[in-house]
């Protein structure tokens, strides 16, 4: 399946498309702070790192096939889950982790980096259809698909791996 969904959309892997994702992310992983996801689990094993980076090249790779803004997909999947808590154990006081990380996360980019307009989109609606709020760029939805595709390929401990996709940023 992985490898028809791949064929399908063109998503081979090559030298100069690591060091494209690379360099739209370069100022990101620049920021100490984003390292601070590799302390907190996301699903299974994966780290919120490690959920991240996975999300974001993906839908780097998905963005630049479409002949979408891949730049911003690729920064937008990285902060995606940028919120920085234990979500297994913190009680959160206004609600459901599903509902409010996407505004903890954020809230936590905006204070350390300068987005643009879709990149904040891609953060606060990749929780669509959860949350209600629809995705307002073509970008946005591919993120949020992207996220829950790698979530359940997470989840069930198959397709790329996440300690070599970490080893970019690092």
């Amino acid at each position: 399946m992985i490898e028809l969904l791949k064929s399908k959309l063109n998503l081979e892997v090559d030298s100069s498309s690591f060091e494209e994702y690379k360099s739209c992310i370069c100022e990101l992983t620049e920021n100490t702070k984003i390292n601070l996801m590799d302390n907190f689990i996301q699903h299974s094993n994966v780290t919120c790192l490690e959920h991240s980076i996975y999300v974001s090249y993906i839908s780097f790779l998905v963005c630049k096939r479409l002949k979408l803004d891949y730049s911003s997909a690729a920064r937008g999947g990285l902060l995606h889950d940028f919120f920085l808590y234990d979500w297994h154990k913190a009680k959160q006081e206004r609600g459901l982790h599903g509902f409010t990380h996407p505004y903890t996360a954020l809230k936590n980019a905006n204070e350390n980096f300068n987005l643009n307009d879709l990149e904040k989109d891609i953060i606060v609606k990749h929780m669509w259809p959860l949350t209600i709020r629809l995705p307002k760029y073509k970008e946005s939805f591919v993120v949020a698909f992207v996220d829950k595709y790698c979530a359940l390929m997470e989840i069930l401990k198959i397709g790329f791996s996440t300690n070599v996709l970490k080893l970019l940023v690092k």
